[in-house]
């Protein structure tokens, strides 16, 4: 067999920190140590029950098999439909394109638009698949540096002194993944004047726009007036309100000219979304929403009690963070802890060795902000239950106490 010589873009390609994290969790438990894993982004509740037959159903119907490349009509209006009802937004099935997932739509943005040459400012700490998705185009990736003490929001000044002339793209989260970061209506409007001023495209990644919690409020980058929805690139998908991170439907809605193009890559890539996963999801956007709300409310309990149970730690241990207004992560910096006598006498200078340690010692499992473009920091996800938080947390104050 000759030897195999791999792309420039593989081999500068990084695997995902999340997943990566949860593949360590997973071979320690497959070795019988009780691991308390707060590594993966995704809901614990299981997809409704309606939802559930809805495929079951599509099944049986018979819609098992190629569907149009971007997804089926019905889907496509459904989108529609929830923008206009939720948001007050106006759009036509045309510029809606249904994919396999929220990441593989940023993909196809980034891949229909960009190139080598191209800039695309991504605010940090960001989703570990941003940069990773830039690169592979041979665009170059610009990040700006938020801070804690900014609830890791991007200002309008920073956005502006970061475009250039070769700036294709702004990439925004809104709630962010790994902050929780949520922007307020003004915050966001100061983004979209600047985008207007200098004709920048936004993806506005909304992914998470159904869990935000008492205290904060969503604005779709999109509903800031026609100036601004023409430069706004929407990504949403099922994933996340309805539980459904594995049937893998997410969609964008965007210019017409844009969703051809990328109907044309996503037909040479994919061929089309699963047909009974488009289904599922059908009946999840124009089915009851009761369940969207009853999840909200149990993360938010779950927020609130880690908040509580991580409070003292700012004097206790020096940790500090931005308390979350959206999304189900808590994202808070130990580089206090770095140098200091951890569980077993052990000590560490980084975040990354930080995960590593308190995974090995006391069998939590977290991400690192080194991979979010935050040294210092690590991620926690409250997406389970109580019981396991209150355990984690208490094996997290133990390992920084040197228990």
């Amino acid at each position: 067999m000759p030897a195999l010589t791999f792309s420039p873009a593989v081999r500068s390609l990084k695997p995902s920190a999340t997943l990566a994290a949860a593949a360590k969790a997973k071979e320690l438990k497959s070795k019988g140590v009780n691991v308390l894993d707060f590594t993966l982004g995704e809901p614990d509740f299981n997809t409704p029950e309606h939802i559930r037959k809805a495929a079951w159903n599509a099944m049986e119907a018979g819609h098992t098999h190629y569907t149009p490349s971007g997804g089926i009509m019905e889907l496509k209006q459904a989108v529609c439909r929830l923008y206009q009802r939720d948001y007050g937004l106006t759009y036509k099935p045309s510029q809606v394109l249904i994919s396999n997932g929220a990441k593989h739509s940023i993909h196809n943005i980034i891949a229909a638009l960009c190139g080598p040459g191209d800039e695309v400012i991504i605010p940090t700490p960001y989703w570990v698949s941003y940069g990773a998705l830039v690169e592979l185009t041979g665009a170059t990736v610009v990040l700006v540096d938020t801070t804690e003490a900014s609830g890791f929001i991007l200002s309008a000044e920073q956005l502006e002194r970061a475009i250039t002339p070769r700036t294709k793209l702004l990439l925004l989260n809104n709630p962010s993944n790994p902050t929780g970061a949520a922007y307020t209506p003004a915050q966001l409007e100061a983004l979209a004047k600047v985008a207007v001023k200098h004709n920048l495209l936004v993806l506005s990644d909304e992914i998470y726009e159904k869990l935000i919690y008492t205290g904060s409020q969503f604005r779709s980058f999109a509903s800031f007036g026609p100036e601004v929805a023409a430069l706004t690139i929407l990504v949403s998908g099922v994933s996340k309100a309805y539980a459904m991170t594995g049937w893998r439907i997410g969609w964008t809605i965007g210019p017409v000219e844009l969703i051809k193009a990328m109907d044309n890559l996503q037909s040479q890539e994919t061929s089309n979304p699963c047909s009974i996963s488009q289904y599922a999801a059908l009946a999840a956007l124009d089915g009851p929403q009761d369940s969207v709300e009853e999840m909200r409310v149990e993360f938010e309990e779950r927020r609130n009690y880690v908040m509580d149970r991580m409070r003292p730690w700012r004097q206790k241990y020096g940790v500090t963070f931005a308390e979350p207004g959206g999304a189900f992560y808590a994202f808070f910096n130990v580089a206090a802890l770095f140098g200091k006598p951890l569980a077993g006498g052990v000590t560490v200078s980084n975040a990354t060795d930080f995960c590593t340690a308190l995974l090995e010692k006391n069998h939590v499992a977290l991400v690192t902000g080194d991979a979010f473009g935050a040294p210092g920091y690590v991620r926690l996800s409250f997406a389970t239950s109580l019981d396991i938080l209150q355990a984690g947390l208490g094996a997290i104050e133990d390992f920084m106490s040197g228990k």
